[in-house]
């Protein structure tokens, strides 16, 4: 005979403790589940140790993996706020298509006077929207306004003519795999902006990052060559453009026998070095041994930097959309 095992599942600050058998279905704990939180099965998503569990093929609950203690968090929304959400989203994106429409139809009239005013005013974010039915939209709406208004970013946007009709977000539950969305070449850029928990946001440098990536769809559509060497220099100019204006100056000088990097990844590698040592997202900055000359140092950076920013683009580049129309 079975003995009977516990369970306590944690959904919105609020502890169920199930009692259950090793044998019963995941089906009857997912049943049991909608019976204490109103949480339809299809709408559970269930959190072991960090990790979903192995539901996929497992009829029972031991097959899952779950024991006796187990701990688990469960996200998710009721069949009613779902209604809500998709309600008042769908009416987002009603008004939303109507502005696109109105700015299509009026496009923006640049004089030709040359000024740089008319330049700064051309070669920039031209609204600004948050996901109005999304939690904390002033906080979206600031962070939003930073990353528009961000030196580095504005100064790579005027050298290189880029322009976008709409900044925006991307919430979680619409396209749970990307990261950024660049729509028809600049009309709109949509960036993940909050947790997959929708309980804070995404730190600005790496919300900042996918959006140079974005930035270079504006001229290429595809994850070609043209892509990758448009995207590593717009990364380079951003880091150039901060060590500089850090210093106190707007301009790079150097001798005619300087190092040349061999490639627009080394450079950008190399940027990334003189502006600092590089942290490993998630770790720590590489150590240098006792007897590690300074050439070996900064050979055994550069090595680390490219190995870090090739892994950084292959993951975006794997959460990255783009869309035309």
């Amino acid at each position: 005979m079975s003995t009977s095992m516990e369970l306590v599942v944690s959904h919105r600050g609020t502890q169920h403790r199930l009692s259950l058998l090793p044998d019963d279905t995941v089906a009857l704990l997912q049943t049991r589940l909608e019976e204490l939180t109103s949480v339809p099965p299809s709408l559970q998503k269930l959190l072991f140790k960090g990790k979903k569990p192995s539901f996929e093929g497992a009829e029972t609950i031991s097959q899952a993996g779950l024991k006796n203690g187990a701990r688990i968090q469960m996200l998710g929304s009721t069949s009613e706020e779902l209604g809500r959400t998709l309600a008042a989203e769908t009416e987002h994106q009603r008004k939303e298509r109507i502005l696109r429409e109105r700015a299509l139809k009026a496009p923006i009239h640049v004089r030709s006077s040359g000024s740089s005013s008319t330049s700064s005013s051309q070669y920039a974010f031209h609204r600004i929207e948050p996901l109005a039915h999304l939690p904390e939209p002033a906080s979206a709406r600031a962070l939003l306004t930073r990353l528009a208004h961000d030196p580095a970013i504005r100064h790579v946007m005027q050298k290189h003519h880029l322009a976008v009709g709409l900044l925006t977000e991307l919430a979680p539950h619409e396209q749970p795999h990307l990261l950024g969305l660049n729509v028809n070449a600049g009309q709109a850029i949509k960036l993940r902006l909050r947790t997959d928990r929708y309980d804070g946001f995404r730190l600005y440098s790496e919300v900042r990052k996918v959006l140079c990536h974005e930035l270079s769809h504006n001229v290429w559509g595809d994850h070609d060559n043209n892509f990758k060497e448009m995207n590593s220099q717009l990364n380079r100019e951003i880091a150039e453009f901060e060590r500089t204006t850090a210093e106190g100056t707007h301009h790079l000088t150097g001798t005619g026998d300087a190092y040349q990097p061999s490639s627009e990844l080394e450079a950008e590698a190399q940027t990334y070095i003189l502006c600092g040592p590089p942290q490993t997202l998630g770790g720590t900055t590489p150590t240098a041994s006792g007897d590690e000359s300074r050439e070996d140092r900064r050979r055994r950076l550069l090595e680390a930097t490219m190995k870090r920013l090739q892994k950084e683009e292959e993951e975006l580049e794997e959460r990255c959309g783009t869309a035309t129309s």
